[in-house]
């Protein structure tokens, strides 16, 4: 009815009100369908920060769900828009983080690599940042596929910047597929 009389920024808010009922009754792709159209109205009306709530929202669902490619497109996306905005770019690199640690969830070394040099040109900033030397700290991990290291490096940086429960649990993943090649590799020998 809010679309039909052009209130496309209420609309947008019951969108996103109704995104946050079913993300409470833990229907997650229901969430990120209605975290979707919140977005786009916020989106149509301008309201930039409401908009990129909302995608923060739907990637971090995404990557629970393990649709890491669309997750890390989203993370990108907002790094792309922020670094524009005064306000905003303080928060890149936690957003080019998140698209890392999407990245090393799908174990593909190469794509880490190329992934960490695309952020070095999105924000030159970016490589100077505790978060970049994170990444290509773990990247260097998964290639040597030493699972002690890993551990250390999420140990240290945690430390520093304590880790909430989502990167936790992407970084579990993350390891689990790391013991999975150990084990393999020692099948082998």
């Amino acid at each position: 009815m809010f679309c039909d009389i052009g209130r496309l920024n209420m609309a947008a808010r019951y969108f996103k009100e109704i995104a946050e009922l079913y993300e409470s009754e833990q229907n997650i792709e229901k969430a990120i369908e209605f975290f979707e159209k919140a977005a786009d109205f916020f989106q149509n009306e301008e309201v930039t920060t409401s908009a990129n709530q909302c995608k923060q929202k739907v990637a971090q669902f995404a990557a629970q769900l393990e649709q890491y490619p669309k997750s890390i497109e989203i993370y990108e996306e907002i790094a792309r828009q922020s670094l524009n905005n005064n306000l905003l770019k303080y928060g890149v690199k936690g957003h080019l983080l998140n698209a890392g640690l999407c990245q090393l969830c799908r174990g593909d070394v190469v794509a880490i690599t190329n992934a960490l040099e695309r952020y070095q040109d999105l924000d030159p900033t970016f490589s100077g940042t505790r978060e970049y030397k994170f990444l290509a700290d773990i990247a260097a991990s998964i290639d040597e596929e030493d699972v002690a290291k890993f551990t250390d490096v999420v140990k240290e940086f945690d430390s520093m910047t304590p880790l909430d429960s989502w990167k936790t649990t992407l970084l579990l993943r993350v390891k689990e597929k790391l013991k999975a090649k150990e084990l393999e590799e020692d099948d082998l020998t």
